[in-house]
């Protein structure tokens, strides 16, 4: 039962009181996990191009995305604390006893001072570092003073990287200059999302951060439109706050702040699909912010992308054509090319007794199923230990078809699941080509295509107090849970994450 009080907060932060009662029930009952039939596999689920068919593709894309309303969409929300871990351990508790050295010794840390000459930062550090203390990074580390050296990083009173986003911060080194996931997120948007002379970026970010990028991109933006003889069109946007979730006690209970207001948190990745919802374009890449490599090493990605889409086009060409046949009194040849198309194609498996349906009910089963956003989703070989990743999975309504699995939604009780969880092969990389639009060119309501059962429950602390925190899976999960989705296979020199500082020391980020 809500207090009076309650319900207007809620109803302030456009948040409706019945959808309360939902995530409350989901604290009580859980989130069920999801029933895995078998991993996405080569042949099964997992569709290997030919170089030839790669060639083929990425000319379709090269040739129709003049006339096509292409965006890139990027989630760079949060900041790069978690980048920097390691290193906020290091300053709050190295002091230079033997101790400290032997612990410290084979550390994350240590790794990243013997290597700090190697970083895109380490120029700006420079300056910084001589400015307060009148000595080079070299006689820092000379003089014993690595945690001041690595204090500079991290502290407001220097690079400030501890605090600002991940998108800011000095990824890859050039000639004479260096670049931000931001820089190489529009440079290689520059490669394959231009459509009529323009490319068109959106970021969502973290309200806190909406001046610095706002600001940041208006500076960088002459020079790349000069160079390139093109117009960029960067566009920004914060995670809703309606898609916050409510925080409950160990007793279920609505967990209040200090001013007896319930407290919400950001409900993850999942709720973007509003944003994306907003998103006034028929054709989206969608890539996380920090998988990004320098120029040097752009080529694999955008021939993928390029090919990606070329297959997205091809896909949603055949699936027009089958609606068109479906509405038209099919006869049974017709409705058993699209059964095949729906079933091999769109990796969509009926029961068995769809077999046995009349011809009118089959057709409004299979047009159900082709009237839906589409996703071509690349899958990287899984080459550490097998996870969350692509599964064939049974739907609420009995079907079987491809879902995009965190390994927070396996149920590691059951041997039947972990077993299925060990067979996988792949994961994704967040690497996904979009069509938002109908046959008509009519854009699709994606809030109406997500799986509301899915989602987690974590555990987290605010003033000392436990508390239990509800997550959506990422917008690639339960968010894209109705789609029609398609995976292919595409090489792992596309997928290069910086999870933390020490990723930027891997070939790929070394230009």
């Amino acid at each position: 039962m809500h207090i009076k009080s309650d319900i207007e907060y809620f109803k302030k932060m456009g948040i409706n009181t019945a959808e309360i009662d939902r995530q409350i029930e989901c604290y009580k009952k859980g989130f069920p996990f999801m029933q895995l039939v078998r991993p996405a596999t080569i042949n099964d689920g997992i569709r290997k191009l030919t170089e030839a068919e790669v060639t083929k593709y990425v000319q379709k894309y090269v040739g129709e995305c003049s006339n096509l309303d292409v965006l890139k969409f990027v989630p760079a929300s949060g900041a790069a604390s978690r980048m920097f871990k390691d290193l906020f351990v290091f300053v709050s508790e190295y002091n230079n006893t033997p101790e400290q050295k032997q612990k410290f010794s084979d550390s994350p840390a240590r790794r990243f001072v013997d290597n700090i000459d190697r970083f895109a930062f380490y120029d700006n550090l420079q300056k910084i570092v001589y400015t307060k203390y009148g000595l080079s990074v070299k006689e820092m580390l000379q003089n014993h003073k690595a945690k001041e050296l690595v204090e500079m990083v991290i502290a407001p009173e220097g690079l400030n990287y501890g605090n600002l986003p991940k998108g800011l911060v000095e990824f890859h080194r050039y000639k004479n200059s260096s670049r931000t996931p931001i820089e190489e997120h529009i440079a290689e948007g520059i490669m394959y999302a231009a459509s009529n002379n323009t490319v068109k970026i959106h970021f969502t970010v973290s309200p806190e951060h909406v001046a610095l990028f706002t600001e940041f991109v208006e500076k960088l933006r002459p020079a790349f439109e000069e160079k390139n003889n093109i117009k960029l069109d960067i566009t920004f946007s914060t995670q809703k706050k309606f898609t916050d979730t409510v925080a409950v006690d160990e007793n279920n209970e609505i967990f209040r702040n200090e001013d007896g207001t319930p407290l919400l948190r950001p409900a993850g990745h999942g709720s973007l699909i509003e944003n994306l919802n907003d998103i006034n374009a028929r054709l989206v890449f969608i890539k996380t912010i920090d998988n990004v490599v320098p120029d040097s090493r752009k080529e694999p990605t955008v021939k993928y992308k390029q090919a990606l889409a070329g297959y997205l086009l091809k896909t949603k060409e055949n699936i027009a054509n089958y609606i068109k046949l479906l509405e038209n009194k099919p006869n049974s040849k017709a409705l058993d090319e699209a059964y095949v198309f729906v079933s091999k194609k769109l990796c969509t498996e009926f029961p068995a007794d769809f077999l046995n349906l009349p011809d009118s009910e089959k057709a409004k089963q299979l047009l159900a199923k082709l009237k839906r956003p589409l996703r071509v989703c690349g899958m990287v070989k899984n080459e550490g230990e097998p996870g969350g990743g692509p599964f064939w999975t049974i739907n609420t309504d009995g079907t079987v078809s491809l879902q995009i699995v965190e390994s927070s939604q396996i149920d590691k009780n059951d041997p039947k699941s972990m077993e299925i969880m060990k067979k996988s092969t792949h994961f994704n990389p967040v690497d996904l080509v979009c069509d938002l639009t109908d046959c008509d060119g009519k854009k699709f309501d994606l809030r109406k295509y997500t799986d509301p059962n899915t989602g987690f429950i974590s555990i987290k602390s605010k003033n000392g107090k436990t508390l239990k925190s509800i997550e959506r899976p990422g917008l690639w999960n339960g968010a894209m849970a109705d789609w029609n989705t398609v995976f292919v296979e595409v090489p792992i020199e596309t997928f290069s994450p910086v999870k933390t500082v020490i990723d930027l020391l891997r070939d790929q980020h070394q230009n």
